[in-house]
């Protein structure tokens, strides 16, 4: 059986201000109408035999993934929670067990969510050579074959040939230097490391066994200890935090001797930049890769993104990242997109919340927008999904107006339920037991106008939720 597992982890900061801890560039539409996670999911699953996905992802976006899946038609994939990030090897650990349950001499084939692959076909068919090799024990990686002289990817150098279908690994390669990335390219030998794999599940857990002891038995002490939590497995925090954390390069792939390498060009990119996006872009004749309203003049070689409610406008520029969102705008050079990072580092620092959230936040049961704010107040605008409900809940510290824009909500206060249509509202006062649900079929959307001494997202006591919320 070949399962793929999808690692969707990330920390949304390459890709600043559209990309954030809350909402990684993984589950966004950057290139076509569907994100990147679900282009993920639906090349995996053309593959023949490639059963439903393992995905492995933060406990903050189990939703995302869930809804993301749900939108494909996927409903059978296993959906494991880390509760705190401790990179690749853990994770594929964990994925490798998760397998094993389904079938003892399952493949993996390791994706991650936030790769772009334009040639599918040219990926599918280096799928199809690695089978036999993974088939016979070696763990496989897929090395890009190198176009330009990169320095912000790894390198992997090829040793002998196995079968015509790929090469024994000989070294993996830290990031070079220009000159360094410029011989590999001139010499040949070398491929771009990709991060994506294939190996039996039982393979590479008797590699990480071996290479990595302490690992391997801290990893299957918290699988033990994982539980169903709705439709996702839950790993017990304590457990998962105590497992040391490194990726599956440094705690397998650069120590086995049964590392396999089989080269592919299938217009790879793992989008690590805004400049590299740009660079995967389809762009017009003056080099420039416009999405949204944009006006662009004597410009040229830029990425501009514009936000839905704003036009930009460029005039006698070049060579710029230009992204407007709701609440930021970033203005870079282009040559500079790779210190996006140094920003959000700052924002951390100062405590600005727009590292880990927009503007409009989503939840499982819909999203609100935060349209204006102020000294003791807050106005959001709300949208609950068809048959969707908020927690039952009460607040501290403020009380809630609701304003119904459209739909139908039945709402709960202290011991009444009662409707609200179009038009209508109600006062939710301070300390108030309530709830909000959409009984209808088509969204309902409202604005909250919040008033208090203080309105901070974690006044919020959760007394019923039927996501599983603390």
């Amino acid at each position: 059986m070949l399962i793929p597992v999808i690692l969707s982890g990330g920390s949304g900061t390459r890709l600043w201000p559209l990309s954030r801890k809350n909402l990684p560039k993984q589950f966004l539409p950057l290139a076509g109408d569907s994100t990147l996670f679900q282009q993920t999911v639906a090349r995996a699953q053309t593959l023949p035999g490639a059963a439903s996905p393992i995905v492995v992802c933060s406990e903050d976006h189990r939703f995302l993934v869930a809804e993301q899946l749900q939108v494909l038609g996927v409903s059978d994939a296993s959906i494991l929670l880390e509760p705190v990030a401790r990179n690749t090897a853990p994770a594929i650990a964990l994925a490798a067990l998760q397998a094993l349950r389904r079938d003892p001499d399952a493949t993996l084939l390791v994706l991650p969510a936030d790769h772009l692959i334009g040639d599918t076909d040219s990926f599918g068919d280096a799928v199809r050579k690695a089978l036999p090799l993974a088939a016979d024990g070696w763990l496989v990686t897929f090395g890009i074959r190198p176009d330009a002289p990169e320095t912000g990817f790894g390198y992997i150098r090829r040793g002998q040939s196995l079968s015509g279908a790929g090469y024994q690994v000989d070294a993996f390669v830290e990031k070079p230097d220009r000159a360094t990335a410029e011989s590999y390219l001139k010499t040949g030998g070398y491929d771009w490391n990709s991060g994506m794999f294939l190996f039996r599940a039982s393979r590479l857990l008797e590699e990480l066994a071996q290479q990595a002891p302490a690992m391997h038995a801290s990893v299957a002490t918290a699988f033990e200890s994982a539980h169903a939590d709705l439709d996702f497995v839950r790993i017990d925090k304590d457990a998962f935090a105590s497992i040391p954390e490194d990726s599956i390069d440094y705690a397998v792939m650069e120590k086995t001797r049964r590392a396999a390498v089989v080269p592919v060009s299938c217009e790879w990119s793992d989008i690590g930049s805004w400049a590299a996006l740009w660079a995967a872009s389809e762009r017009d004749g003056d080099g420039n890769r416009l999405e949204g309203d944009v006006l662009a003049l004597d410009s040229s070689n830029s990425y501009v993104r514009s936000s839905p409610r704003r036009m930009v406008a460029l005039l006698g520029v070049e060579d710029l990242i230009v992204v407007d969102t709701s609440d930021a705008v970033l203005i870079a050079a282009r040559s500079h997109a790779q210190d996006v990072k140094k920003l959000v580092d700052q924002l951390k620092s100062a405590g600005r919340p727009e590292h880990r959230f927009h503007r409009k936040v989503y939840r499982p049961w819909g999203s609100y927008d935060s349209i204006d704010m102020g000294e003791r107040f807050q106005v959001k605008r709300i949208m609950v999904k068809p048959g969707a409900a908020l927690s039952l809940q009460k607040h501290h510290h403020r009380a809630e107006h609701w304003i119904v824009v459209s739909g139908t909500a039945e709402v709960t206060r202290d011991d009444e339920v009662f409707l609200l249509s179009e038009n209508q509202s109600t006062y939710l006062p301070l300390g108030s037991i309530h709830r909000l649900r959409n009984l209808g079929k088509v969204p309902l959307e409202l604005i909250e106008v919040q008033s208090g001494s203080y309105l901070g997202e974690d006044d919020i006591v959760r007394l019923e939720d039927v996501y599983g919320r603390a």
